[in-house]
């Protein structure tokens, strides 16, 4: 299964802003973005800030592929299938990437990063609705319950991640952290997916 294998704080400081790729790391002194606050390269320093349109426009798609941790191929099926919905395609998009698995698991606070829930899922440590499901790419559904396996209840990333974790933190999720499991309750609306990006310039971007 193709991804990306390179250094995931350079992905950061090429889009001038944090990920959150690094779990604990990002939230820490120790992330490179506090110390070098530029684009990487011996060339870093010296790149123009300012973009064209197309620029500004493949800066953004790139920020959000990056941050769901998706290969070129990846993200424009998920476009091609948002465009195909009714509804805002750019809304429909950060809907379709939501529902990964490997998203739902971090957001529900049992891996500090997408990478690590994404390890986690294919490593068969999680349910859905009871039934073993290790596709990180797997599309959940409202009313879907995720809950960890009883053999890898006592997985110390799980427990650290959660502690680190505020109580229901999405109000499309519900976590139960006694019996270690989360249901998906709804479809997020867009201003409740904490994402900070314009998903309309990706539309632009592929309409073209």
């Amino acid at each position: 299964m193709a991804r990306y294998t390179g250094p995931s704080c350079k992905l950061c400081r090429r889009e001038r802003q944090k990920l959150f790729l690094k779990g604990s790391k990002c939230h820490s002194e120790k992330c490179p973005l506090e110390k070098k606050n530029y684009a990487p390269g011996h060339h870093g320093l010296n790149r123009r800030s300012k973009y064209s349109e197309y620029g500004v426009q493949l800066r953004e798609k790139q920020k959000v592929k990056r941050t769901y941790g998706l290969l070129e191929n990846q993200f424009r099926i998920y476009f091609d299938k948002a465009n195909r919905q009714k509804g805002v395609t750019g809304e429909n998009l950060l809907k379709l990437l939501e529902r990964r698995l490997d998203n739902v698991v971090y957001r529900l606070g049992f891996a500090p990063s997408r990478k690590s829930a994404r390890q986690l899922v294919l490593h068969n440590h999680f349910l859905v609705n009871g039934k073993n499901v290790n596709i990180p790419s797997y599309l959940v559904a409202p009313g879907d319950v995720i809950s960890v396996r009883d053999n890898s209840k006592k997985l110390d990333i799980i427990h650290n991640s959660l502690r680190r974790t505020k109580d229901n933190m999405y109000g499309w999720l519900t976590v139960d952290k006694a019996n270690l499991s989360g249901t998906f309750e709804q479809l997020p609306e867009r201003e409740q997916i904490p994402l900070n990006a314009n998903e309309q310039l990706i539309v632009e971007l592929y309409s073209k």
